[in-house]
Formats: structure tokens, sequence, C-alpha cells
């Protein structure tokens, strides 16, 4: 073995794994060299999940990034010479209506994110899986691409390692444990190893189970988890014997079951021979911190696989075997068997992206086999180019806030998220159960006793509705429909809608206590913003303003929005609870590279917000201010912000208007929130939950919705916010942003769709939730523009003083036409909608006249 070198351009901690062989060969494809590889045990890994892997791949998920992760993964596998397409089957069980109905939902977003997904009949899923029990399914899915990585993804990351070293620009080191992480300055500079000390200018933390230790060297946490995975294996099975291949059947997953199955092939394959039966606990899951992992020489198989006791999930298993009898004519592999170690997350996603504590420090943490060398490119793209091919907010470990990083803050919810990892469906507005409650606005209390609905964003308790005002029911009950469908209406509460047109009619407040809110600060400080932003924030003349703005990146891409507070001596960012964190710690690097002298501190627990909107909100703050005259027009003009006395309490009020009515944003100390609160409650203005600002109001009106309508994947223009004119200032993305204005048009526009019909086959009103596809109705096609991005309703609702479902949706150019006619599917059914909008254009108060007057 070669010398252990004391220098490198980047050490790669857990080389010997499918992410960190994926991030190797993708660094490498991108220019880079003198990149060191250590691993704790054999390399490739004898010990991680990459070991023991059941390695097969489904393009199953609801969102693009993980559809395209997986897809690539699968190309990947399959160039290399290392993946059997062979495919895979999804029952639905006789009764399961539930998963029936996820089979369908999963069609649309194959169909959304470009997997070839579809579903089959219980006969066809019989003549592709004999050993199915035909009468026990109702129905089935197909997933064409699905297949198994082979011999196994293990050898794929020796393969991809050898390649690294035979090009000379990677060396690697087994049996070599990264002991200590050295910084200097709040950089890493290199690794403390069982071998001596390599400094380095980048450290990629790849070590799967073991990353939350490595991290725990910087000072800070991941919010993965390791859970137990049971893996049976039954035998003999000789039906592919003679045939060399390392699967014979297609995969076959009973998610209604947490389980799933395969063949191992010819019993002269790597793992041949056998039937292998996996499981998920949907109860009590085993979850164990890489601390109480075992050594290499002290587990009976590796440190990744556990021993498993058979009874832990024979009800599991007696009910697979009535699916698939076979399981019980072979003989149970007990040696064989084990609960096997992956990884799960506080909210489904890996930890990826640059740590936030130290620069130069970058994790990909917490990895499936289905998606390791996508996110393999997506690690080495992000630190080569400073973004990706898909925008990647969903996977940044920046995303976290401090308190999402606390030990039982993660294990509660990986425990919540480990549950449900096959059963059961999952809503798109599915909230967690544990560990609520962390951040509360201070009328909370009040909240309570108007009987909220509550649910959570970035740890605040938001009401979407209060039973208080289920009396609106009646009143509005012509406007409001009854929801027929349970997963229309599941975690939606009808009061919402009519809240909003109760507020239309008179004035409402909402709890806007989620905002999150950075104050930025130092003689530097408007130099920096100016740079960030592609709105004009410098000039005194913007000193007591709200500017909407937005960042953008490289690319001219759309990062990020907010609202920028300009005042004398800072700026203050107010931000959506889940943005919030990224553009935070985004804001300090970009400070931090650009050498500028500034101070950015969150000060998101120190204010809270009230929204107060409607006909009579000027009239209802009057009788509360201290001097009523202040918010006459001409003294408090539209995007002005001044400091008015309530209660005997300072509040910063922003004349805007997220809801589309006359009204203020009220910003005050969170101390002070309480007061306010119940000076206006006590006059006589009815609570409104955040549902109406955040989902039916919203689309009414045309707005946008930040890492939903607004990513990385378009640009400004294409989502109609650019201004007018291109300010003079350099900004980041400013060339890119002035070369898309040139365009004679743009690929695709964000475009305003309406359900012209919403009624099913079974004559229900549907309401969508997620994301559908969006299809030409005469080929029956997703559409796709010409950079190659698939239309998909980026956010919907139904809004109830339009009286329709409304939907955002990019569409290309040629789409781009008020009044065509198109389709959207929905639970695998197809429904009419029509291009009433392109760009931006509010169906409720067209002009925008009512928060102007």
């Amino acid at each position: 073995m070669a010398a252990f070198p004391n220098r490198a351009k980047v050490v790669i901690v857990g080389v010997g794994g499918i992410v960190g062989a994926s991030v190797s060969h993708h660094l490498i494809e991108n220019g880079w060299d003198d990149i060191v590889g250590i691993d704790k045990s054999g390399i490739p890994t004898d010990i991680g999940s990459t070991a023991h892997a059941s390695d097969f791949c489904f393009a199953t998920s609801h969102d693009l990034l993980s559809c395209w992760t997986t897809m690539y993964s699968i190309d990947f596998y399959e160039k290399m010479g290392h993946y059997a397409r062979i495919g895979g089957i999804e029952v639905a069980r006789v009764g399961d209506d539930a998963r029936m109905a996820e089979l369908k939902r999963r069609v649309d977003s194959g169909k959304a994110f470009g997997t070839k997904v579809k579903i089959i009949s219980a006969s066809e899923a019989k003549e592709k899986f004999p050993l199915l029990e035909e009468d026990q399914i109702q129905g089935a899915m197909w997933d064409p691409d699905a297949g198994l990585v082979i011999p196994r993804s293990q050898t794929v990351a020796g393969k991809l390692i050898d390649q690294g070293v035979e090009s000379n620009k990677l060396k690697i080191f087994a049996n070599t444990s990264a002991l200590e992480l050295i910084t200097e300055n709040g950089r890493i500079t290199g690794v403390k190893t069982e071998r001596g000390t390599i400094h380095a200018d980048y450290v990629v933390v790849c070590a799967g189970l073991w990353g939350r230790l490595i991290a725990e060297m910087a000072g800070e946490d991941l919010p993965v988890m390791p859970v137990d995975h049971p893996l049976t294996f039954f035998g003999p099975y000789n039906e592919f014997a003679g045939t060399g291949v390392e699967i014979g059947m297609p995969l076959l997953r009973d998610q209604g079951n947490s389980a799933y199955m395969r063949d191992t092939g010819d019993p002269k394959s790597t793992e041949g021979g056998q039937i292998e039966w996996g499981y998920y606990y949907e109860e009590n899951p085993r979850l164990v911190h890489p601390r109480e992992i075992l050594e290499k020489d002290q587990a009976r198989l590796s440190p990744s696989q556990r021993d498993l006791e058979l009874e832990d999930v024979i009800e599991p298993l007696e009910r697979a075997m009535e699916l698939t009898p076979i399981l019980t004519e072979l003989g149970f592999n007990e040696s064989h068997s084990f609960n096997g170690l992956l990884q799960t997350s506080a909210d489904g996603g890996p930890s990826m992206g640059e740590s936030q504590k130290l620069r130069g420090l970058w994790y990909a943490v917490g990895i499936w086999i289905k998606d390791g060398p996508g996110m393999g490119k997506l690690i080495a793209d992000w630190m080569t180019h400073g973004r990706t091919h898909v925008d990647h907010h969903a996977i940044d470990f920046a995303r976290f806030n401090e308190f999402q990083l606390d030990e039982k803050y993660i294990y509660d919810r990986c425990w919540e998220t480990a549950k449900k990892i096959y059963n059961p469906p999952v809503h798109p507005r599915e909230p967690f159960s544990k560990a609520r409650g962390i951040r509360r606005s201070p009328f909370y209390e009040r909240e309570v006793e108007l009987g909220g609905y509550f649910m959570e964003l970035g740890g605040w308790e938001r009401a979407h509705g209060y039973a208080a005002n289920e009396h609106l029911l009646e009143k509005y009950a012509d406007r409001v429909p009854v929801r027929e469908n349970e997963w229309d209406t599941r975690h939606f509460w009808r009061v919402s809608n009519a809240e909003q047109l109760a507020m239309s009619d008179d004035c409402g407040i909402i709890n806007l206590s989620h905002f999150h809110m950075t104050d930025i600060e130092g003689p530097d400080h408007v130099e920096l913003m100016e740079w960030l932003c592609a709105a004009k924030i410098g000039g005194d003349a913007n000193i007591g303003k709200g500017i909407y703005t937005h960042m953008l990146d490289d690319e001219g891409m759309v990062r990020a929005d907010f609202t920028v507070f300009r005042m004398a001596d800072r700026c203050r960012l107010v931000n959506g609870a889940d943005a919030g964190p990224r553009d935070l710690i985004y804001m300090r690097r970009m400070a931090q590279d650009k050498g500028w002298d500034v101070t950015i501190t969150d000060v998101t627990e120190k204010f809270t917000t009230i929204g107060i909107w409607g006909p009579n909100a000027r009239e209802n703050l009057k009788k509360v201010v201290a001097a009523p005259e202040e918010l006459d027009i001409e003294n408090f003009p539209f995007a002005a912000i001044r400091q008015i006395s309530i209660a005997g309490k300072t509040v910063t009020a922003f004349r805007i208007s997220y809801v589309g009515e006359q009204g203020w944003e009220l910003h005050m100390r969170y101390e002070d929130g309480l007061a306010v609160w119940d000076a206006l409650r006590g006059i006589g203005v009815m609570a409104v939950g955040v549902e109406t600002y955040a989902n039916s109001r919203r689309l009414e009106k045309s707005l946008r919705l930040q890492n939903a309508d607004l990513h990385t994947q378009y640009n400004l223009i294409e989502a109609a916010l650019a201004r007018p004119k291109v300010k003079e200032a350099d900004f980041r993305g400013k060339a890119k942003h002035v070369e898309y204005r040139e365009r004679d048009h743009q690929p695709a526009m964000l475009c305003t769709l309406v359900m012209t019909d919403n009624v099913d086959a079974n004559g229900v009103a549907r309401y969508p939730v997620g994301n559908l596809p969006v299809m030409d109705p005469d080929t029956g096609k997703t559409l796709i523009d010409e950079l190659g991005r698939r239309s998909y309703t980026t956010s919907i609702a139904f809004g109830p003083s339009i009286g329709k479902n409304i939907a955002l949706a990019y569409l290309p150019w040629d789409y781009c036409q008020e009044g065509r006619k198109l389709t959207v599917s929905y639970f695998d059914e197809i429904y009419p909608v029509e291009v009433v909008g392109i760009g931006y254009k509010p169906l409720y108060d067209p002009e925008n006249l009512k928060p102007r007057s």
C-alpha cells in the first residue's frame, strides 16, 4: 500500500460504500483530482449498508428530485453493466382500497416526473409474477424500470473506486478510521486518522450509518438514524438453476404489509437459490444511534447486520404467506437472515451539502442504493458549480434549524418516518405527531381556546382554521363545498374556506408568527444585500420600505424569495419558515466569501407577526392605534413601513397583502404580541386560519410559493416576477438574467389553470392536493418544454371566492395561450383544465385595487 499522504485536495470519509464511491467518481468527472478516500473497514465496504443491501430500485416517489436521482442511478448502473432492468410490481390486496388509490397516485407522479409506471390488473400481475395468489389482490402497479443492481452495489462501488485509482486521481486507504477533524477559523483543514493526519481543502462525509459520529467532530449533528430492517431468506429455490441470472422474476412490493419479496436467481449466483422477504417495522421501529453499533469483531455477521428473531416478524410473514404461498413450502434460512441497518431521517430526505459549522466540510448521508449515483452526482456538481441540475432545497443540510438538530428531536422524527417507510401512504399535507409544540406564538393559548386546527411549519404551531368560526359554514354553505372524498379533506378543515369569505366581507387577523426573520447589519450590509438581491436595495429612497425581491443563482434561476425591510441601520429579511434557515446560512457564506463586514443574526424568535386584512381593516385598526390618522392613505402609502402604537406596544406596520385585501402586516416584539392580539380581538376582529394565507387566497391571487412554484429550474421571467427594468448595480445571476430577458419568449411560463370539471367517475367532486401532471388532451402525454422540463401543478387549491380548483404550472411556450384546454391526472383519472392566465394574473381582484384601497 502507498504511504499515507499528508495533503490532498479532497478527503472522502467512507469511500467504500456506494455513496462515497459515487461522489469520488463524479468529482473526477467534474475535473477534480488529488482525492484521498478512507474507510473504517474494507474498500469496498464490508460493514456498511452497501455490503448487505437488497440492491433493488423502484422509481415511484412523489417528488421530482427523488425520481430524478433514482432514474439517473438506474441508468448509471445499467451503463456500467450492473443492472437487471427486470421490472417491479406493487400490489394492492383485496379490501385495501387505500393502497390501490396510492398506486394510482404513483402513476400521476410518474407522469409528472418522468417515470413509466402504470396500473395493471390482478391477472397481469399474476402473469408477471407467477408466485402470486391472484385472488388476494385487486390490482397492481407495474414499474418497467425497476430492477436489481447486480451482482451487488458493493461490486459497483469497488469498480468505481478501481477506476478512480487507475486514473491516478484517487488514492484509497482501507481500515483507516477518521478520529478527529482538523479546523482553523471556521474551516475544515484536514482529518486526523489512525494512519496519521492528512490536510485537505475539502472533506466529504459519506460515512453512512456512522455519519453522525463524524458530524459530532464538527460540533453538529445530522438528523438521520439507523433503523433495523428485517431481511429473511427461504430456500432452496431452484427455479432459475442453470440460467446464471441474479434475479429471474420481477420485484414484488406488498407495501400494504410493509414488505417486499424477490428471488435471488441461479443457486450459483451471489445470493442464489433463495427467496428474499424483507419487512419494515410499522410499530415500534428499532432505531439505533451509531454510538451503539457494534464493531466488526463484535458482530456475528457485520456491524450493520444485527440478529433477527423470526417471532418479531411472524404476523406480517404469515400475511405474506397468504399472498405468496411459496414461503410456506421453503425452509427458513435462519443463519442467513438478519436485521439490516439502513438510514431513516427526520423529514424523509438525506443530509446533503456543506456543514452549517465548517466551510469545506460536506455531507452525503442518509442515502439509499437506489439514489446513490444520482446523489453522488448532485454533491459533486454542487461542490464544483455551486448549483445542481435539479433544485436541491429538499436535501440541503442547511434547511434545518438548530432545534431540529437536537438529539431527542432527531429520534422522535426519525421514529415517525421509520414507521411510514412503506405504509401507510403519506398524504402531501401529512403532519408529524412527534416533536410538536416547540415554537408557539405568544397568542397560542388564545388560538387553543378558539379551537384551532393546528399544523406545524418550521417548529411553529399554526392554526389552519378555528372551530369557533364554524357557524360561518351555514352563512357560506353554498360557496364552501363539502369534500366527500376522505383523501381530499384529510388535514383540511372546511371552516378555513368560510373564514376566507368572511374576511373578504369584513376583516380578519392571521397568525404569521412562522415568519423567519434575519437581521443584516454592519458597514457592508447594504452592499451584501445589493449583490444578493435582484431588486434595488440601496439608496436613501428605499429606507422605510419593504422590498419584495429574489436571490438568483449564477445561472439566473430563482433561489429564494422574501421581503427586505430597509431600515436606517440594517436590513431585516422576512422569509418563510421552511426557506429561512437555508437563506440565513447562504447569506453568511456569501458575506464570508466576499470578505464583507456584516453581522447576520437570526431574530425569528424575538419577533412575531399578525396580518390584518379585509375591506374594513383600516377602519378596525384605527380603533386600537394611538394615532388613527397615521393609517390614512395619504399618510401610509402601499408598501410603506411605519411605526405605530397598539395597546401601548410599538408595532412595525407594513402595508402589504398576501391575501388580496386592504391591510397590514403588524410586526412586534414577541413579548408584545399577546397584547396586540387581544386588542384586535377585543374590538371583534375575527381570527382567520393560515390556510387562507398559505393556499386558497394565494392561488386566487396568483402568488408564488418558494420551493413549490419558485426554484432553480426556472428563471425569474418564466416565473413572471421580473421587474420592468434591471437595476444598474451588479447582482448574482445578473448576466444570465439579462440574457433571458433578451429572448423573444421564454421556453416556459408559470400559468394559472382552473379545473373546468372536477367530478370523478363515481360522481364525486374532487379537490386535488399534490403535484398533478399537465397533459395534452389530444396525445395524453405530459407537456415537456424545449429544455426537457415536464409540466405539473406546482400549487393547487380550491378558491372559494372564485368557486373553482386553481393551480399553477409551468407550461411550454407553445401551450401558453389563455383559453387553451389541457388535462390533469388525479388518482389516474383525467380531468379537464383551462389556461386562464399566462404569468402573473390574479383571478380575484385582477386589477389589485383592494390592497391599495
